[in-house]
């Protein structure tokens, strides 16, 4: 904001000086601010190219210079600070029902499913060997859970949390909550089954967890889930976090949100589709892996490859860009102050100007460029 009339004060005082108009057009062709105009998109562009070799899809190039300045993080759990590869633990159906028939019930609705659950489900079916059996009629709603019609049997795979809201009188013939993730099954509309799971908690978690404050300056990290309190817990103590927010919906997740961007800038970590709303609402969302096309869409950054060491990646990343920029802009501004200087006190001419400018270009591009090399490493933890 300043530049401009800057430069212009400096072409005008030399022409008022020294009555030289040729002096005041030196200055103004020197003072163009292509280091300002050309220099910072390459440096944009560059950070872009660096994240897609490593497998980070920037979508909103924004980000590169906000994420450096976010304070806050928040994680969804399965799939996140978890390998997402939960394996079926136990199966308790009804006496109504034997356990092949659930299995196999299920783990022929369930490949059309894209909840991290789907996979557990399925493999244990053909483990088990059992038929896949036709399905029609499929819908999945977030938060609910997925439905169908398999073989002639209206069966629906939906939370603990969603079946007692709706059929509260069944709270009794369920299981005791357990450590571990679950799911129930309603083969028409009847309660038939409950499932348990358990996800394991990904090998780097408690260190990335642990070196976003002292090195990425967040001063809160957080995890909301819809999962289970006694999972989301088991989590939070293997990692070092303690705001926690769990049993979540969609909804709930997206007024958490929400109520954190208003008080500083946030970025979000999510890999499900019911974490879409979530990863719109937060300053910065960061999709996890390419589970769900709606996550994708909904965020900012995909990070293709699932692994936290490429989200400290994009964090480095943006940091370095920010670093570049600078670089090329200060730099290449201060060059041209100098440079509208000699042009005042009347040493430069204006072509000689004009190529003196075109030099700095080049330095505040080749600058930028950098800004695509990697460097030996990008993590730091």
């Amino acid at each position: 904001a300043l530049y401009m009339p800057v430069a212009l004060f400096v072409a005008v005082a030399s022409w008022w000086y020294s009555g030289d108009v040729v002096r005041f057009l030196a200055v103004l062709v020197i003072a163009t601010p292509c280091p300002l105009l050309i220099g910072i998109p390459v440096v944009i562009i560059s950070s872009i190219s660096l994240a897609a070799k490593r497998e980070i899809i920037i979508k909103n190039p924004a980000i590169l210079e906000t994420i450096g300045k976010c304070t806050t993080a928040i994680f969804d759990k399965t799939g996140t600070l978890t390998y997402g590869r939960p394996s079926l633990t136990g199966l308790f159906p009804t006496e109504a029902y034997d356990s092949d028939t659930i299995l196999s019930l299920i783990g022929s609705l369930e490949r059309y499913s894209r909840h991290p659950l789907s996979g557990s489900i399925v493999k244990a079916a053909e483990t088990a060997k059992l038929p896949i059996l036709t399905v029609e009629n499929i819908q999945e709603l977030a938060g609910e859970g997925v439905s169908g019609l398999v073989d002639g049997l209206k069966v629906q795979v939906t939370s603990r949390k969603q079946l007692l809201v709706r059929k509260p009188e069944l709270a009794g013939n369920l299981p005791p909550l357990s450590d571990g993730l679950e799911c129930v099954v309603l083969i028409d509309n009847q309660y038939a089954a409950l499932l348990q799971f358990r996800d394991e908690v990904r090998a780097d978690s408690p260190s990335f967890v642990n070196h976003l404050r002292p090195n990425h300056a967040f001063n809160k990290v957080m995890i909301v889930s819809g999962d289970l309190e006694s999972e989301v817990r088991y989590l939070a103590d293997k990692v070092g976090i303690k705001d926690v927010y769990f049993s979540q919906s969609p909804e709930q997740k997206l007024d958490i949100v929400k109520r954190e961007t208003l008080t500083a800038k946030t970025v979000y970590l999510g890999d499900g589709i019911n974490d879409a709303p979530a990863l719109t609402a937060a300053t910065i969302g960061i999709a996890f892996g390419q589970n769900s096309d709606i996550t994708g869409e909904s965020s900012d950054a995909v990070i293709m490859d699932s692994s936290l060491l490429k989200v400290d990646e994009l964090f480095h990343i943006g940091e370095r860009m920010r670093r570049i920029a600078l670089q090329s802009a200060v730099g290449g501004i201060l060059l041209s102050f100098i440079g509208m200087m000699f042009a005042a006190l009347g040493y430069i001419s204006p072509v000689s100007g004009a190529i003196l400018q075109e030099v700095i270009d080049v330095l505040a591009i080749v600058n930028g460029l950098r800004a695509a090399i990697p460097p030996k490493t990008l993590s730091d933890y």
